[in-house]
């Protein structure tokens, strides 16, 4: 007997959570997979009908009351799949659902007169639709209104009242409501962070531009006077104009260094960013992250390249490992040369593909040679199963350039298949 590897079982989990996630309650589903995700989750809880499926097989009635009973039941089903499968916000809509409601409660109050207790049942999933369609108001009345009527109908038939029914339609009609509130504020949360975000660029924006108008406003406004004063000098005074044609290139030089100054500031990473980001990519993508909360202080420069080393590690545990935890570690070490820092990535995924290096971790190493790190990659502590680590090495005092740019044998390259 064979069992599934733990990167299958992580696969298949996700793929039965994605296609289990139901659709905005009241709202179609938007593609096939969502309709097939809320046909399921709303299939389920129909499995309650099956005390009036067993009065109906039981042949305890006559057939007239058999056939009627069956198609009352399968009436009463497609109005309850159409108010919850379909969208009820729209001005037409919530009056074709209040028609469905209206059949609804006819069938919920004239099967268990007719057939029997068994189909009391029947206003659990009234009081639910009604909280599905209702405004929530509304959908609160109308839930209470439902489990009334448990007190109501058994005594037309010379029953006591249906205490034991009271509490699942209560509970079933006010679990609904709760839902809607939740699923509702869910949305909105979505969209305040999508605001959010779009503020955020925004004034990332307005920031650039302002920087950049400091930054060459004054520059290009004294290229243009002295672009014309030398062409004003240079008939006459040409010696002159060639002054001023230096100072322009002079000028120009000094714009150009300080927008490529501006520039590298705006791409270079920071470590604390970096590790946020990486806490938010593993567990949306379902890896248990051990992230440190913080990163020590350090210089710009080897801030910057061990950012990057984060960022394409990281990458590649989230689209090539399979893996089911991501282990990222910051250690300072004392070294004959002095301490250094150790940025360490480890994941308990497929392990070492074989592939050559790419371009990603060339281009690894190359950043870290330029403060004097060294980069190693390599299989996942020994005793575990796959999995692979990477790690960096950052010298804390001065640092060196042109210091030594590999420090292992490459297995997984994080730049090799896309990660940039």
């Amino acid at each position: 007997m064979t069992t599934s590897s733990p990167p299958a079982r992580s696969r298949l989990l996700r793929a039965l959570a994605s296609f289990a996630r139901p659709a905005f309650i009241g709202h179609p589903p938007g593609n096939r997979r969502e309709a097939r995700g809320k046909a399921l989750w709303i299939g389920v809880w129909l499995v309650f009908l099956i005390d009036p499926l067993d009065d109906l097989l039981g042949g305890a009635h006559t057939a007239p009351a058999r056939a009627a009973g069956w198609a009352g039941l399968l009436v009463f089903v497609a109005c309850y799949l159409t108010l919850v499968m379909r969208d009820v916000t729209r001005a037409r809509a919530r009056a074709r659902s209040l028609v469905l409601l209206g059949l609804m409660l006819a069938l919920a109050v004239a099967l268990p007169l007719g057939l029997g207790d068994s189909w009391y049942v029947l206003l659990v999933y009234f009081a639910v639709s009604c909280a599905t369609a209702l405004p929530l108001p509304y959908a609160r009345y109308a839930v209470v209104a439902s489990a009334a009527l448990l007190l109501v109908l058994p005594p037309l038939r010379g029953h006591g009242p249906e205490w034991g029914t009271v509490i699942p339609v209560l509970l079933g009609g006010f679990a609904m409501t709760g839902v809607r509130e939740l699923v509702r504020t869910t949305i909105e949360l979505r969209r305040a962070r999508a605001t959010v975000a779009q503020l955020a660029a925004n004034e990332e924006r307005l920031r650039l531009a302002r920087d950049l108008h400091d930054l060459l406003g004054h520059s290009l406004s004294l290229i243009t006077l002295k672009s014309e004063l030398a062409g004003r000098m240079l008939p006459a005074h040409p010696a002159e104009a060639a002054r001023q044609v230096s100072e322009i290139e002079q000028v120009s030089r000094q714009a150009l260094t300080d927008v490529r100054a501006a520039v590298g500031g705006y791409r270079r990473p920071t470590l604390d960013g970096e590790l946020a980001g990486a806490r938010i990519a593993l567990t949306t993508a379902g890896i248990a992250a051990h992230l440190p909360e913080e990163a020590p202080a350090l210089p710009p420069e080897p801030a910057a390249a061990l950012a990057w080393v984060l960022r394409e590690a990281v990458t590649n545990v989230v689209r090539h490992s399979d893996a089911r935890t991501c282990r990222v570690s910051l250690t300072t070490r004392q070294s004959l040369q002095g301490p250094y820092l150790d940025l360490r990535v480890e994941d308990d995924g497929e392990g070492a593909a074989g592939a050559p290096p790419g371009h990603g971790l060339t281009g690894l190493r190359e950043r870290l040679a330029d403060v004097g790190g060294t980069l190693t990659t390599g299989p996942a502590r020994a005793g575990r199963r796959g999995g692979f680590a990477l790690s960096a090495h950052v010298p804390l005092d001065e640092t060196a350039p042109g210091g030594p740019a590999s420090g292992g044998s490459s297995s997984r390259d994080p730049g090799a298949g896309g990660p940039a």
